[in-house]
């Protein structure tokens, strides 16, 4: 059962309409993409869901039931635009952010230890906010989006300023939370961690959600028959066989072995493939090559330009 879903969904500023009946469905426990391109209106939803706008026409169901504004306080946002106080302390600050979630003075310190220490963050408690860097100041506010045990939580590019050691401690992290039963909402325009993360997505464009599903399954949709070949042989030899039948996209003489990436005809099999090749080589290594997140995304968009 679906534990958010947003129906219908249109949101109009002036003369741009930033959601053209937009739809989702996330399921529970599940962590779910929501990407595009920049204005695609993914934050305009994010925002809907979050109550801090509201729709033209449409509805938002929030664990079976329409969302209310007492739901918030079941909710972690963590929004791209940063937003802690410069001139407070950051022990201080997050305090009070764990306070405005409804912890209690004691519960919110106990929380804010074990985080504080678990992200080697310790040491700066009595820092001011403006001391700390891009990427300190995210790991703030990822504990302070958290802390409350929210049961949706909702990251707006939660890995902008981090280096690739913090950035796999916060994917860690949200893998984690997802398995202690949290519902994860995840905008980014990084692709990798999509693949590594999502498992489902929902691809908005110029308003509209041009393509939604599972990540796997959208994948093996777009994929474009290409598989990459290992073997021990003639490079030479193997061109030409490989040539006669199929496209090849690239041929590469490897220090142990050859390597051939290659686009099959649509008749052929992978298994009718390695029937012919070893014939001529021996095998090292064959196997299918799917199209990455960013391959979908990009042939996605650019088909969506030429709908009129």
């Amino acid at each position: 059962m679906p534990f958010l879903e947003a129906n219908n969904i249109v949101k109009k500023y002036a003369n741009h309409l930033a959601l053209n009946d937009v739809s989702i469905s996330v399921d529970s426990g599940s962590v779910f993409g929501l990407l595009g391109p920049n204005g695609a209106g993914k934050t305009t939803l994010i925002r809907i869901i979050n109550q801090i706008t509201g729709p033209d026409s449409g509805t938002v169901m929030f664990d079976g039931r329409p969302l209310k504004s007492s739901d918030v306080s079941n909710i972690g946002y963590l929004p791209e635009e940063r937003g802690l106080y410069k001139k407070m302390k950051v022990g201080e600050q997050a305090l009070y952010l764990a306070q405005l979630k409804g912890l209690s003075n004691q519960d919110a310190m106990k929380r804010l230890k074990y985080w504080f220490e678990k992200f080697e963050i310790a040491g700066w408690w009595n820092k001011k906010v403006e001391e700390l860097s891009k990427g300190m100041a995210q790991k703030i506010q990822f504990i302070t989006t958290i802390l409350h045990d929210p049961a949706l939580l909702i990251f707006d590019e939660p890995f902008s300023g981090f280096d690739p050691i913090n950035t796999n401690l916060l994917k860690e992290e949200i893998l984690d939370l997802r398995k202690k039963g949290a519902t994860v909402i995840f905008s980014t325009h990084n692709m990798s961690s999509v693949e590594e993360l999502c498992d489902s997505i929902a691809l908005i464009n110029n308003g509209k959600t041009i393509i939604e599903g599972n990540v796997k399954e959208i994948r093996q949709k777009f994929r474009q028959n290409i598989v990459r070949l290992d073997f021990y042989g003639d490079l030479e030899r193997m061109k030409n066989e490989l040539s006669s039948k199929h496209e090849i996209i690239e041929l590469e003489a490897l220090t142990d072995y050859n390597t051939a990436l290659v686009k099959l005809s649509q008749e052929t099999t992978i298994n009718q493939l390695l029937t012919d090749m070893m014939n001529f080589c021996q095998i090292h290594g064959c196997h299918e090559i799917l199209p990455s997140m960013d391959d979908v995304f990009i042939q996605v968009v650019n088909q969506s330009k030429n709908v009129k």
